[in-house]
């Protein structure tokens, strides 16, 4: 017999494809013939010679089509999204709306400033708003995503010491508790990177830092709380060595939920910042964009800011193109506007105590999550955590069993995989943040899906091992699907 589950998952997924319906069928209502127009204004290379192959199908169909595939893919707004290191955090359906608003989207970016007055105050209000949660001096609103920022940053910090005529400085010293982005952002920007262990205590080990850092140091590139959730307690002092070398240091704020309202990169002793909005502050996230990642920088970097910034004169906001040391524009017109509105939008309805707020129960959630997950799984890098935790699935490993496969069975009980193999120090790593959106009951049931889990193990580990089962999509060859990318069913046809 089956299963609730499966019967579920057989009425929804079973039916064909709207791509895989023939051509032809119920016609629901015809409507009128409308001319397009006179047939010498289209060139004939761009006319059709014969009718294309739409299935002819009612709006029921139609909407249950889609309708369906929207049911197929898991999001925050499906359920318990515990992505460690990327902060799936719920999106107000507030800033949705505002984001919607006619002023908002029907304005176009080659408009004269002076006619979209609204949008450039928008965009000097958040760069605002981001000088005062990060403690920077200047913040350019251009990047498209964190690793967009993080390529700006070492861009403005290479054109720093080339303007210094100190262009020796070509290393870039990277932690293997940073985040993933790091050292390939830091490698297209030119420079070399240097990776330092960390110590015992899941932080950056002083010595090894101390010996990496010389004459050809640019820069050193710290996430702090680190990917293993832990909070850098010598920050300040790895600011002081950095230097005291004459290198910068750069904050990657992907993290930065974790001590929003707490303290900022500037008090860390920081030169640069980027800011992640899509993880920060709220706006969508997931689906390969789009994102923000606005760079923020100490006043003597600022000449080196992409063009143009937003600025406040005497007769409005306007778009300022003259700054020589420039690196130039990083993206075409000005930044992803919409989200960038989302941002503020979030940021001034949590207002400053909002914020701190936050930060305080996404801290809560992730050490009451890695308690509780620590009674049946290690967690390495003891606590107190920040904003999430990094567990060990090795143990089940004499079970045949892999961080993967119980990432997978996760989804057969209605939550999202956390990150799996990040951090590379931690070995079956299953890095978990809950932010500060979920409940404690929503936490309590994933450490009950989880415990499940590991009794299956020890029972019928087959069922661990062959997850998910009650998903749109059954266990795919990950290596295959790397290699062989099928972008729509016509890649498939023929198997």
């Amino acid at each position: 017999m089956w299963g609730v589950a499966e019967v579920f998952r057989q009425a929804r997924y079973d039916e064909p494809l709207l791509s895989e319906l023939e051509a032809g069928g119920k016609k629901e209502r015809t409507f009128p013939h409308t001319e397009t127009g006179p047939e010498e204004y289209i060139p004939r290379r761009f006319m059709r010679r014969s009718p294309p192959a739409i299935p002819d199908l009612d709006e029921a169909t139609v909407v249950r089509h889609y309708t369906r595939l929207s049911q197929m893919n898991w999001g925050v707004d499906s359920g318990f999204y515990p992505l460690g290191s990327c902060t799936m955090k719920y999106n107000p359906r507030v800033n949705e709306r505002i984001a919607l608003l006619d002023e908002a989207r029907f304005i176009h970016p080659l408009q004269d400033p002076s006619t979209v007055q609204g949008a450039l105050w928008v965009m000097y209000d958040l760069q605002e708003a981001l000088k005062r949660i990060t403690g920077m001096d200047a913040v350019s609103l251009q990047p498209a995503a964190g690793a967009h920022g993080e390529f700006a940053g070492l861009s403005i910090i290479r054109a720093y010491h080339r303007d210094r005529g100190d262009s020796g400085r070509m290393e870039v010293i990277v932690p293997d508790t940073a985040h993933g982005t790091n050292p390939a952002s830091a490698a297209m920007a030119g420079f070399r990177v240097v990776q330092i262990p960390s110590g015992p205590d899941g932080c950056v080990d002083l010595e090894v830092l101390e010996g990496a850092l010389g004459d050809s140091t640019a820069a050193v590139m710290l996430t702090n709380p680190n990917t293993l959730g832990v909070f850098e307690k010598d920050a300040l002092r790895i600011a002081d060595m950095a230097h005291d070398v004459g290198a910068l240091l750069y904050y990657d704020g992907a993290n930065l939920n974790a001590i929003m309202g707490k303290t900022n990169p500037r008090a860390l002793g920081f030169d640069v910042v980027h800011l992640n909005l899509h993880k920060t502050f709220s706006t969508p996230h997931g689906g390969g964009g789009p994102g923000a990642g606005p760079v923020g920088v100490v006043d003597f970097l600022s000449p080196y800011l992409p063009v143009p910034t937003v600025e406040r004169g005497d007769e409005g906001f306007f778009l300022d193109w003259d700054r020589p040391k420039t690196i130039g524009p990083v993206k075409s017109f000005w930044g992803n506007f919409l989200v960038l509105l989302k941002a503020l939008a979030y940021i001034k309805n949590m207002g400053g105590d909002g914020l701190e707020e936050a930060c305080e129960r996404a801290v809560d959630n992730s050490n009451y999550l890695a308690q509780r997950v620590g009674d049946i799984l290690p967690v390495p890098y003891g606590g107190p955590w920040k904003h999430e935790f990094v567990a060990s699935a090795e143990p089940l490993k004499d079970k045949g069993v892999s961080a993967l496969d119980v990432a997978k069975r996760l989804l057969d009980y209605g939550f999202h995989a956390p990150t799996v193999y990040f951090p590379h120090l931690v070995p079956e790593a299953l890095m978990i943040e809950p932010t500060e959106t979920e409940s404690r009951k929503t936490l309590d049931g994933f450490v009950n899906a989880l415990s499940n889990i590991l009794e299956e193990v020890e029972r019928e580990p087959e069922v661990v091992k062959t997850a998910p089962h009650n998903t749109s999509v059954g266990r795919v060859d990950e290596t295959e699907a790397a290699k062989k990318m099928a972008f729509t069913w016509r890649d498939l046809e023929g198997e």
